[in-house]
C-alpha cells in the first residue's frame, strides 16, 4: 500500500506514520470500554518499554509518561483517553437475551446490527449481535421501520445456545459484565482508516509516534512533555485527576467533529476553540496556530456545540493553567468513524512542532 504523502515540513517534525498505524491498529482491535481498559493501557506500557520509556499508572488507572528539557523549562501536558463507548449487561431476559445500559453517550441506533463482545468476570468471551426487539421485515413489517431505537428496544442476541435467562446465567454471563462493540477497523489503500472507537486511540497513537520521532531523533525539546492517558473520558472525569502538578499548559488531543456547518477536514488536524464548556485559552491556541504556520499545515479552527473533552474536566476539577484541544478529523463520530492518514500525520506534526519550539 502505498501511503499518503508526508507534509512540506522539517524532517524532525514528522511522525512514522507505519508505526503509528500499526500501533492503532492494535489498539482498536484491543476491548476498552470505559471501565474495562486493563488491556490497552498494558498495551501501551508494552511499547513504551520497547521505546526505552517507563510509565506511571495513577491510582484511578490512568497512564502518563515523561520526555524531560533542560531544567527550568515550561511543563506542557497533552492528554488523550484510550478508553471507548460500550455497555453492560443491565438484565438478562426470559428469552436469554440481554438488555444493554451505556457506557458513553451515543444514539442506540448506531449500534444496531454491531457484533459485541461480553466480557465474563473469568476471562472468556461471548459472541453476540444487537438486535431490535422487531428485528424480522417479513415479521413486523411496517412496525421495524417506525421502532424508536433505545435500551428498551434493543437487545444483545448472544452466539451460544440459550433461550432461557437460566441457560443464559450457566453460561456465566452476570449482570454487570462490560460489553465491547467490535472496531472492524479497516485501513484503505487510499489511506483512509474507518473503525470504531477512531476516538480516541489515534490520538494514543500518535502520542507513541511522537515519543518515539523524540527519542530516536534527539529532537532538542523546548518543553519538558507530559502525556496522560485517561480511562474514564466517555464518561466525563477522565483528567479530572492525574494531570502532573507542574503543568504550565494542558494540551488536549481528541477527534474532531465533522459535518455540516463544520469547519474540521478528515484530511487535516483541527483546533477546537470552543465547546459545550466554552472557550478555550485563547493565546494557548494562538500559540498553536504559530506552530502551524511554521510547519506549513492546514490547521482548521472549530466549535463543537456538543463535545467537552479532558481539558474541560481537568478544568472543571480546577485545572489551573491554560488548556487547548486539537485533534485529527473524523467523520461519523461515536459511530463506525473515519479518518485519513494525513489527519493523523497532521496532527503528530504539529505537537512535535510545539514541543520543539
Amino acid at each position: 500500500m502505498t501511503l499518503p504523502k508526508e507534509p512540506a515540513v522539517l524532517p524532525d517534525a514528522r511522525i512514522n506514520l507505519t508505526y503509528t498505524t500499526d500501533v492503532l491498529l492494535r489498539l482498536l482491535n484491543t476491548p476498552s470500554p470505559t471501565g474495562f481498559t486493563e488491556d490497552a493501557v498494558r498495551l501501551i506500557e508494552e511499547e513504551l518499554s520497547a521505546l526505552g520509556v517507563s510509565g506511571e499508572r495513577t491510582r484511578k488507572g490512568a497512564l502518563r509518561w515523561t520526555l524531560p528539557s533542560r531544567e527550568g523549562a515550561a511543563q506542557v501536558t497533552f492528554s488523550a483517553h484510550v478508553d471507548t463507548l460500550g455497555a453492560m449487561v443491565k438484565d438478562i431476559k426470559p428469552s436469554g437475551r440481554l438488555t444493554l445500559t451505556q457506557l458513553g453517550g451515543y444514539d442506540w441506533a448506531t449500534v444496531e446490527g454491531e457484533y459485541a463482545r461480553v466480557h465474563l468476570q473469568g476471562g472468556r468471551t461471548i459472541g453476540g449481535t444487537v438486535v431490535n426487539i422487531k428485528q424480522s421485515t417479513h415479521v413486523f413489517g411496517a412496525e421495524l421501520r417506525e421502532l424508536k431505537r433505545d435500551d428498551k428496544t434493543l437487545e444483545l442476541r448472544l452466539d451460544e445456545v440459550t433461550r432461557s435467562a437460566e441457560e443464559t446465567r450457566a453460561l456465566g454471563v452476570q449482570v454487570g459484565d462490560f460489553v465491547s462493540w467490535e472496531a472492524r477497523a479497516v485501513l484503505t489503500e487510499s489511506g483512509y482508516l474507518k473503525s470504531r472507537h477512531i476516538d480516541n486511540k489515534a490520538a494514543v497513537a500518535i502520542f507513541l509516534a511522537v515519543t518515539k520521532a523524540v527519542l530516536e531523533r534527539q529532537v532538542s525539546l523546548a518543553h519538558t512533555v507530559h502525556f496522560f492517558i485517561s480511562n474514564y473520558e466517555e464518561v466525563g472525569h477522565g483528567a479530572s485527576t492525574g494531570i502532573p502538578a507542574q503543568t504550565s499548559e494542558l494540551i488536549a488531543v481528541d477527534m474532531a467533529a465533522i459535518g455540516p456547518g463544520q469547519n474540521s477536514d478528515e484530511h487535516c488536524v483541527t483546533l477546537c476553540v470552543k465547546d459545550s464548556s466554552g472557550p478555550y485559552d485563547h493565546a494557548l491556541g494562538n500559540r498553536l496556530r504559530q506552530a502551524a504556520r511554521r510547519a506549513k499545515l492546514d490547521l482548521r479552527t472549530d466549535i463543537y456545540p456538543y463535545y467537552g473533552s479532558d481539558a474541560s474536566a481537568a478544568w472543571r476539577a480546577g485545572g489551573d493553567y491554560p488548556a487547548a484541544l486539537i485533534g485529527p478529523g473524523v467523520d461519523a463520530s461515536h459511530a463506525y468513524e473515519r479518518t485519513h492518514l494525513d489527519a493523523l500525520s497532521a496532527t503528530g506534526c504539529l505537537i512535535l512542532t510545539y514541543v520543539a519550539g
